[in-house]
């Protein structure tokens, strides 16, 4: 509930009482106060103007700004006549994320798909063309397109796989996980996993868990996390060159500034997920490689969905482009970090970063 007597008084509208949820939302400490201070979105203000003073219904879209955005509607019903020296009015916030994120979720998901999809499928209709004709009765030139044919479906495979992993992580992104789980077992059994891949590649997975016996216990959903994992691994792997070694390193009990400043060596970084402030004690994984690195100014759009650096984009390298953006939504459902650190020639390294359970919260096994 709200209250204003004068238009031209702006710190006058106060907020003389706000349910439990409301102060959650708007991070209120004290049971009234400026509402200058509780809201900064000038329509929301306006509106809260037109029913206390115009005594007429507003309603506008409030999206907040942070790690974790909302999308409110907000409504706001007048409580007191125009006569009234002091008058009140009601404003409601609705939550509409759940919504919204679904029908963006689904536009974004159709106009990437038919895009991404359109490629392999006119490979195959040519190569499905040439089989049907000169190539009928040449078996040497069937194996061969058979064989592409092959890798263009388990490439559309992939990108549908990719596409609808993204859809759902994106679905809750604004729920935080309520699991625990042992982030050192689930990194052994990850690289002990990625082992048969690197040594098809001739690349070393040199991964140096804690002490024994130590465990590592961060919130989070353990399928999801094994994807950020896996993710991480598989990029490392691609890109390093033959002979070459990945290094997989954890940390543990660090502030949030700490955890994204792991392995700062003046090499260029760019943080890619960041929580909200907290006094959270986090869990880093760093997975470095000595591939041909990136250049500063593709940092920033290593996230973005189907974004590959020039260059890197077909070969033995190729994939479907969603790796680091499926590892960056589920970063910011678990209310972690996402740091890149590389240069042209250096190699990169990732630092993804998860916030710790603490005694009294439950285990859930990764096993």
């Amino acid at each position: 509930m709200v209250a204003g007597s004068s238009r031209e008084d702006l710190t006058g509208r106060r907020f003389i009482f706000a349910n439990a949820a409301a102060r959650e939302l708007l991070r209120l400490t004290s049971g009234e106060g400026m509402l200058l201070s509780a809201v900064r979105d000038p329509e929301v203000l306006a509106a809260v103007d037109r029913a206390l003073f115009d005594v007429a219904d507003a309603e506008v879209i409030y999206e907040t700004t942070g790690a974790q955005s909302r999308s409110l509607r907000a409504r706001v019903r007048p409580l007191s006549s125009i006569e009234d020296d002091n008058r009140l009015a009601l404003l409601t916030f609705h939550d509409e994320t759940e919504v919204r994120r679904v029908e963006r979720t689904r536009v974004d998901f159709l106009a990437n798909a038919s895009h991404e999809l359109r490629t392999p499928l006119a490979s195959l209709s040519g190569f499905i063309e040439t089989l049907r004709g000169h190539a009928r009765d040449d078996p040497a030139a069937r194996d061969k397109f058979l064989g592409i044919m092959q890798g263009q479906a388990d490439r559309m495979a992939r990108l549908i796989a990719d596409l609808t992993s993204l859809s759902r992580i994106e679905l809750d992104e604004h729920v935080a996980p309520r699991g625990v789980v042992d982030l050192g077992l689930l990194v052994a059994e990850a690289v002990e996993a990625a082992g048969p891949l690197g040594a098809q590649r001739g690349v070393k997975l040199d991964w140096r868990p804690c002490a024994a016996g130590c465990q590592v216990m961060v919130r989070g959903e353990r399928d999801q996390i094994v994807q950020v994992v896996q993710n991480l691994l598989d990029n490392a792997i691609k890109y390093s060159p033959d002979g070459a070694a990945v290094r997989i390193e954890m940390q543990s009990g660090l502030s949030e500034l700490a955890a994204a400043a792991v392995g700062q060596d003046g090499t260029p970084r760019l943080s890619l997920v960041a929580p909200d402030p907290s006094p959270e004690s986090y869990a880093t994984l760093r997975v470095s490689d000595l591939g041909p690195g990136i250049a500063r100014q593709n940092l920033p759009r290593l996230s973005e969905r189907f974004y590959r650096v020039d260059g890197q984009k077909s070969g033995a390298r190729s994939g479907t482009g969603l790796g680091l953006a499926i590892v960056k939504h589920i970063m910011n459902r678990h209310r972690g970090g996402l740091v890149v650190a590389s240069a042209e020639g250096e190699g990169s390294t990732f630092t993804a970063y998860f916030p710790m359970a603490n005694a009294a919260e439950g285990v859930v096994k990764a096993s």
